[in-house]
């Protein structure tokens, strides 16, 4: 496991079969003291946990970055949603109930919320910290177990949330981590004990989760790729939508599902942003992740960089003109010399054929491209198998429901982008994935609802 510069941080075994299985029966165990215990008594232990992780902030997110190679900047607000996270479903865990409903003659029947069980949590290596919270917090919130595993690029920082929630007072073992790859995810999904799983990453991995969780019948989430748009209206606050195509499309190296990368840009404007965009990109600082002034750090690692690299010699085959980067970047410190870093890239003169335009990068490269009407651009727009995300700059607010309305997104932003707040609800439509995190919908993907129907009177048999 490597960190920005290439230097093996850390060795980890994988666990296979049977480590597969203590791991879960340790969490089956504790999920029994922990299922009943109160919602307001969960609330309290998963408050404690906040604290911890907001108390050791820097220490995490430097953790964090050597995890992953992101911007200290970054990483810091990673772990700022992390707590964020852990707080509002602390504050949720109280409050969860089911209905009392009214029947004839005194009878009545009610609803009980309850937790499904050993939830699994597979993770992806951009946001490793922060989707584990994401994902377990509201699994702890509704009294269920989790076993989660972080990605094998990215290992370390979700071995820290474990000490933590141990730390807080969950009972041992609910909270657990596996190591490795395809091999121990199966056996994750396989596993009898497991009542569901909850996936980030890729559409081809999604895909056979979902295969693997249908033979147990287990409900899934998951939270796929994207190809998501960027709408730029000639009527947008110029210097804002500027702003929000770059947060749209460089934060984490590029490396985020719901990056705005298909940038449609009104002609009347193309001209004028794309050269404020391309200026702004010029000036974003590359180099060492732990610097304060660093904006952009390494990628993932070498076959992810060569892939990204690949796109965009693809893309000036196919007629896209690169703007700006593109290219490799080596920093100055010989410390940093075997890094993963590049330039971040604009392409213009796309068309949405191009596969650019068409593939999800993964990376910092962002395509722009040309309209004229608005009806043009939303069918243009949803003209692609995800549906992830979506944004809109305009001053007039009217086209802008109209427009987010008309998106096939299931996350969408009005003059703003990659925003992405623990009271709302994420996640995509079509290959995009299904389910949602965070915000209150979380809590009916981790529970269950039992209906009980209580009859007053006697009986009365058809018999």
């Amino acid at each position: 496991f490597k960190t920005c510069p290439g230097r093996v941080i850390s060795k980890l075994l994988c666990s296979g079969e049977k480590e597969v299985d203590l791991a879960v029966q340790s969490a089956k165990a504790a999920f029994k003291i922990w299922s009943q215990m109160s919602g307001m008594e969960r609330s309290r232990v998963m408050l404690e946990a906040a604290r911890i992780i907001r108390e050791q902030r820097e220490e995490i997110a430097t953790l964090e970055t050597i995890n992953n190679g992101k911007s200290i900047f970054e990483a810091r607000v990673d772990i700022d949603i992390s707590w964020q996270c852990l707080e509002y479903y602390a504050g949720l865990a109280g409050s969860l109930a089911g209905e009392h409903i009214q029947l004839p003659g005194g009878s009545f029947g009610y609803t009980r919320r309850e937790p499904l069980g050993v939830c699994v949590g597979i993770g992806a290596w951009n946001y490793p910290f922060q989707i584990a919270c994401w994902k377990s917090a509201p699994a702890l919130a509704c009294g269920n177990a989790m076993v989660f595993k972080p990605s094998p690029f990215t290992p370390i920082s979700v071995v820290r949330l474990a000490e933590i929630f141990t730390e807080a007072g969950v009972p041992k073992g609910l909270f657990n981590v596996v190591q490795g790859g395809a091999a121990t995810g199966q056996f994750l999904c396989h596993h009898p004990d497991v009542a569901k799983i909850s996936f980030t990453g890729s559409v081809p991995t999604g895909m056979k989760i979902m295969e693997m969780a249908a033979k147990g019948i287990k409900p899934v989430t998951l939270e796929l790729g994207g190809k998501s748009p960027l709408i730029i209206f000639s009527d947008c606050a110029l210097e804002n939508a500027v702003n929000g195509a770059l947060m749209a499309n460089f934060l984490t190296q590029g490396e985020v599902c719901c990056n705005g990368t298909r940038v449609f840009v009104e002609r009347k404007i193309l001209d004028v942003f794309t050269k404020e965009v391309v200026k702004r990109t010029q000036k974003i600082k590359v180099g060492d992740p732990l610097l304060e002034d660093t904006r952009m750090g390494a990628l993932i690692n070498q076959p992810h960089l060569d892939r990204v690299q690949g796109f965009i010699k693809q893309a000036k085959e196919q007629g896209a003109e690169v703007l700006c980067g593109g290219d490799l970047y080596v920093p100055d410190d010989p410390k940093l010399k075997n890094g993963y870093y590049m330039r971040p890239c604009v392409l213009g003169n796309c068309t949405d054929d191009m596969t650019c335009v068409k593939e999800e990068i993964f990376g910092p490269v962002m395509s722009i491209l040309p309209f004229d009407t608005e009806e043009e651009v939303v069918e243009r727009a949803n003209n692609t198998k995800f549906g992830l995300a979506g944004g809109v700059f305009t001053r007039d607010i009217q086209k802008a429901h109209r427009v987010v309305a008309a998106l096939k997104a299931g996350m969408c932003f009005i003059n703003n982008y990659n925003i992405s707040p623990v009271e709302l609800p994420f996640g995509g439509y079509k290959a995009s994935g299904f389910g949602r995190e965070n915000g209150r919908a979380a809590i009916e993907y981790y529970s269950q609802l039992k209906t009980v129907c209580v009859e007053m009177g006697d009986v009365e048999s058809v018999f």
